[in-house]
């Protein structure tokens, strides 16, 4: 029987080094995308106001948000499966 990801397996403890190299591309990717969003938004908020101009920046940040997380979730999906690929050659 395999032990789960990210577990030590001569401690059986959380590897704590693993799971940090894991998160830190996965929070940039967050942040990028949020952040751009965000910028959008506050230039909606700030320049456009009510105008045709400013329902086309909403757009635009909502497809950026729908963008994001469309890559987020493939690079989750994509990084979990090399992972398990990863687990199953060091058997």
């Amino acid at each position: 029987m395999s032990l789960p990801p990210f577990i030590d397996r001569e401690s059986g403890e959380l590897d704590l080094g693993r799971i940090r190299a894991e998160v830190f591309p996965l929070a940039g990717l967050i942040l990028l995308f949020g952040g751009l969003a965000l910028l959008v938004f506050l230039l909606t908020l700030l320049v456009a106001g009510n105008s045709i101009l400013g329902g086309f920046l909403v757009v635009v940040t909502q497809f950026t948000l729908a963008v994001g997380t469309g890559i987020v979730l493939m690079y989750v999906v994509a990084r979990g499966i090399q992972l398990a690929d990863e687990e199953e050659q060091s058997r």
